[in-house]
């Protein structure tokens, strides 16, 4: 067992020379001892101590830096020892410096910009990697998973048709309600139907659908894969030899560009229910002339362009959904955010896409 710390004056006391073992479990009382010394040596003399640790240093340390003190005979690992400790000796803020307001906002401008930047890049990316393994499926039919897609359709699609036509429903109402309003100063109550019939089925069907499925598949997508990833489960998967993105992305994201079509038809038509239901019990128009009406003054280009743009909507959605939810990484509360940054992205991704579709649309006549 090595020697207990100890210390000793040289007889003019200009030399304190340690001896023994200093570290923790040697130290014993030597602290204490150290801080009655009644005059301050000009050398500290490390020779003959047989060993040292980081604790042992910093009592070094301390005593060399208070006195100014010159510390001698230290060998190679008690030098770098005794250096490291002297450059993890700093003053630590208790409080971080205070910023000026303006400064302060421009740095979470800036932050947030890097951040949109940085995710923007890594969801293309993530697209490019959805495009290989796409093709990856097509060259090799018999590795995609028909039972996953078809389980991921009734999650999407089936599971959805209530909450969405609920919606849907009392949407159209309220543009029957608002519309007929405003129409009725004018004696113009009969476009009502003009304006529940174009925005339903150009507009508010597909832009609405795409809403409530980002908030709730969008958002089922990135805490399903973030859970999985906490639990290690996607590198098992690639442990046995089972790709992620043929297991668990593609059908999510086929599922959504599938799907999104056929929600958005069925949320329009069953706008129309209920603009037509308002229309019928408020404004006494009866359902065949309300149906007549629509036939005469909404084009099927307005049907187009909401079928149109439904898939797209429905790519955009599954893929911010499974890409956030791939990022996860530490812990829950990780999840949570990944989940609401996929929520949050869609829905933006989706209404800057709707205004280029609007733009397109206009540019080629379909209005």
């Amino acid at each position: 067992m090595s020697a207990p710390a100890d210390y000793q004056l040289s007889d003019d006391g200009k030399t304190l020379r340690f001896s023994g073992s200093l570290t923790l479990a040697r130290l014993g009382q030597l602290p204490q001892r150290l801080d009655d010394l009644e005059a301050s040596p000009d050398t500290i003399d490390l020779a003959p101590v047989e060993r040292m640790d980081t604790v042992g240093a910093w009592l070094v340390h301390r005593i060399a830096r208070d006195g100014d003190i010159a510390i001698d005979g230290a060998n190679p690992d008690q030098a770098h020892l005794l250096e490291q400790v002297a450059a993890a000796d700093q003053p630590l803020k208790i409080r971080p410096d205070t910023l000026p307001g303006f400064k302060r906002v421009l740095g979470h401008m800036g932050e947030a910009v890097a951040r949109s930047g940085t995710t923007l890049v890594g969801l293309v990316g993530f697209f490019g990697a959805v495009m290989i393994t796409v093709w990856h499926l097509v060259r090799n039919p018999r590795r995609f998973r028909w039972n996953a897609v078809v389980r991921q359709f009734e999650v999407v699609g089936v599971d959805a048709l209530g909450i969405i036509g609920l919606m849907s429903f009392l949407i159209g109402i309220v543009i029957a309600q608002q519309g007929a309003i405003q129409l009725r100063q004018f004696g113009a109550e009969v476009f009502t139907i003009n304006l529940v019939g174009r925005l339903d089925l150009r507009e508010l069907g597909v832009l609405m659908t795409a809403i409530m499925v980002a908030g709730r598949s969008g958002s089922a997508f990135a805490a399903q894969l973030g859970s999985m990833k906490l639990a290690e489960e996607v590198d098992a998967m690639r442990t046995i030899g089972v790709a992620p993105m043929e297991a668990l992305v593609i059908p999510r994201i086929l599922a959504g560009v599938t799907m999104m079509p056929l929600l958005a038809f069925y949320s329009a038509m069953i706008g129309l229910i209920g603009g037509g239901l308002f229309c019928w019990l408020s404004l006494g128009i009866p359902p065949v002339t309300f149906i007549a009406r629509l036939r005469e003054v909404v084009p099927i280009t307005d049907l187009l362009q909401g079928l149109l743009k439904a898939p797209v909507f429905g790519l955009i959605i599954a893929t911010a959904g499974c890409f956030q939810g791939m990022q996860v990484e530490g812990n829950a509360e990780a999840v949570g955010l990944r989940t609401t940054a996929a929520v949050v992205q869609s829905i933006f991704l989706v209404i800057v896409l709707d205004a280029f579709f609007a733009v397109f649309f206009a540019a080629i006549g379909w209005i």
